[in-house]
């Protein structure tokens, strides 16, 4: 992991500072929501009670059928197109076992009560009601029940089309028959009717009469409940300012409903579609029973006549209960819901909804102020940061660079690290790395010139060794000394070859460093060294590949020519006399390639890479007979550094074919000298 992303991984870390802020702002949100909670639901306690002085009744206990308001008179065809709207509200009933037996809806205007009634029957013993078979076949039996008065009718007919259901027993005070349509379908047949709203009763009951089982049991009388205008006029009056109060029954339909949740907000707390996203997805109190109609109800002019939700449900098993809604304008609807209780009885609930834009904006403006602080102080520290691992990256960089300018190949030194200046921890790594390389570049001198100090000192003991062994010769010396004689005298010239060796070599690297270029040709100079060869390779087939042109080369002729002499001289040493040298000279681009290959034992894989170095020759490894010079590996360490001299590089490697070794040098040329100022080319 790069410097620059670990100090970006750091700067992200500072994410935690807006997080704990983040969660400072949900705890504060959630503690005015419940201070909230507790004040709207206390006022819902409060108007309970006030209801309950002046008078008013909540709805009775029973069970009941909830009577809609419908904003126009209704068609009497026994089909429910009309009834579409209230079609989500039907109310089941249970028969003969089927729960949903029987399905009723009522509705009423300024003069009719207006019922539909749907029955499931899959068989189909139809006859009229004046048949005397009705009794036994399909029919519904209907009672309107007006205080302690009733009356009971039998609706039946033979095909769909009006009916004329007269009345069968009960008083006198109710219609004596009641007039509507039939329809049929394959599930079973469908009744509707109207009454005169002078006509109404406030009780109705239903026995659905299947042919199958003709003996079933009537079922219990059913309350009419519908929406009361003086209980709703009451309770906008009580209804606290951009409060909606509503009141529902046991079963949990609407009542009566006062009270307004319009709030305008300015147009300077509109925070946008951001904002608003924010609060619902991140502080916004917990919506329950999104499914159910109570939830959906999220603008703040429509309600639905049937309430649905945990909190009133809640509320109408005896517990006070809150809610959240989430509406249209991005902003919660806080519920409230309390029991309504009269003579110990349960009766319904008291559902207070209050707007709540004030919470949003709160949230929103701490959420848009530590966003953007959080925002901009996270770039501010990742741009430093940033900024700060740029610098330390670049003065990294530039301290490798100059540890790698000052170190040539094969270790040599080319010169002094820079100075650096800086007080910091790196400034003391810069200049204990340049203290180091001021000793080693001391020890790689002192070495350096060692073998042409050796060759110096040792060259006037040796010659004093030398002439005290040809003054010995002279001397009547017994005849067994003679062997010991030999003997100091083949190691004396073998300590002379190793001297001049030694002396040869740094006479070699300095010319190689005071080497001056020039442009010449190439192959010229390849092809007179290799006619120059043929005559000491003796027997051995001298083979040479060159280009067609000439060569043209930037470099020093006569390193070059040195070069090819230590690659021959190593390939004649190595190669039978039967054997074969190629020498090949190839041009690629800026680059070329001179090749020198002979026949003879492969290398072994370990020295292939350090052939080139100085004091390693495979040669002393063989028997060297008496009075043969050691070779100490320095042909092939100057064939390197020419290489280098030249901005290349000298390798070596078996043949494919596992025949011989080729050698190769693979040179780009000495730079140009750029002319100084006042100079002439």
């Amino acid at each position: 992991m790069s410097l620059r992303l670990k100090l970006l991984l750091v700067a992200l870390s500072t994410l935690t500072l807006p997080w704990a802020g983040w969660q400072f702002v949900r705890q504060t949100e959630a503690v005015l929501r419940q201070g909230q909670e507790q004040t709207l639901l206390a006022s819902a306690s409060t108007l309970a009670r006030a209801l309950d002085v002046l008078g008013i009744e909540p709805p009775r206990p029973d069970a009941a059928l909830y009577v809609h308001e419908c904003s126009g008179p209704m068609r009497i065809d026994g089909y429910a197109d009309d009834w579409q709207a209230f079609r989500p509200y039907a109310q089941t009933f249970a028969a003969d076992g089927d729960s949903a037996k029987l399905q009723v809806m009522l509705a009423e205007d300024a003069q009719w009560l207006y019922l539909h009634a749907q029955v499931r029957d899959a068989t189909r013993q139809r006859v009229d009601a004046r048949d005397i078979a009705v009794a036994s076949s399909d029919h519904l039996d209907l009672t309107l029940i007006r205080g302690t008065q009733s009356r009971r009718y039998r609706i039946a007919n033979a095909a769909p089309g009006s009916f004329d259901a007269p009345a069968i027993d009960g008083s006198d005070a109710l219609p004596a028959r009641l007039s509507g349509e039939w329809q049929e379908d394959g599930s079973g047949y469908s009744i509707e009717l109207r009454l005169a709203r002078s006509d109404a009763p406030d009780h109705l009951a239903f026995d659905v009469v299947d042919s199958a089982m003709p003996h079933a049991s009537a079922g219990p009388p059913l309350a009419l409940l519908g929406y009361n205008d003086a209980t709703a006029r009451m309770l906008a009056r009580l209804a606290p300012d951009h409060v909606r109060v509503r009141m529902v029954s046991a079963d949990g339909w609407l009542v009566a409903a006062g009270g307004s949740l319009d709030v305008e907000l300015p147009a300077s707390e509109d925070h946008g579609w951001l904002a608003g996203f924010i609060y619902r997805h991140l502080l916004a109190p917990a919506v329950t029973d999104r499914q159910s109609p109570y939830a959906n109800v999220d603008t703040f002019a429509a309600i639905d006549p049937r309430l649905q939700g945990d909190d009133l449900w809640q509320a109408l098993s005896g517990a006070p209960a809150t809610g959240w809604r989430a509406t249209e304008q991005n902003g919660v609807l806080l519920v409230a819901a309390v029991p309504l209780r009269s003579e110990d009885a349960l009766r319904g609930a008291l559902v207070l909804e209050q707007a709540n834009p004030a919470l949003p904006i709160l949230a929103n403006r701490a959420l848009s102020s530590l966003l953007v602080a959080s925002l901009l102080a996270l770039l501010v520290t990742a741009l430093l940061l940033l900024l700060f691992g740029g610098v330390l990256g670049w003065r990294i960089r530039r301290l490798r660079n100059a540890t790698e300018r000052a170190t040539r190949a094969g270790g040599r030194l080319a010169g002094p690290l820079p100075l650096v200046d800086a007080k910091d921890e790196l400034g003391d790594l810069a200049r204990s790395f340049g203290r180091l390389f001021d000793e080693v570049s001391s020890y790689t001198d002192y070495l350096q010139t060692l073998a042409s100090k050796l060759s110096h000192e040792l060259q006037t003991p040796l010659a004093i060794v030398k002439s005290s062994l040809d003054n010995l010769d002279h001397q009547n010396l017994p005849e067994a000394s003679l062997p010991y004689l030999e003997r100091a005298r083949d190691g004396a010239g073998r300590l002379g070859g190793i001297v001049r060796a030694m002396s040869e070599s740094s006479r070699v690297e300095r010319a190689i460093a005071s080497a001056e270029a020039e442009d010449f040709d190439l192959r010229a100079l390849v092809s007179g060294c290799a006619e120059g060869y043929r005559v000491l390779a003796g027997a051995r087939a001298l083979r040479v590949s060159l280009p067609a042109s000439p060569l043209p080369f930037h470099g020093a002729p006569d390193l070059i020519a040195q070069a090819l002499d230590k690659l021959f001289d190593n390939a004649r040493s190595f190669s039978a006399e039967d054997g074969w040298i190629s020498i090949t000279l190839e041009g690629s681009g800026a680059e070329v390639i001179l090749r020198m290959a002979n026949s003879g034992p492969l290398l072994p894989q370990a020295m292939q890479d350090r052939l080139f170095d100085s004091l390693v020759s495979l040669r002393e490894r063989s028997a060297r007979g008496v009075g043969e010079t050691p070779h100490l590996g320095l042909g092939l360490h100057v064939v390197r550094l020419v290489a280098e001299l030249h901005k290349g590089r000298a390798s070596a490697a078996n043949l494919a074919d596992a025949t011989g070794v080729e050698f190769s040098l693979r040179m780009s040329g000495m730079p140009r000298r750029r002319l100084s100022e006042g100079e002439h080319p």
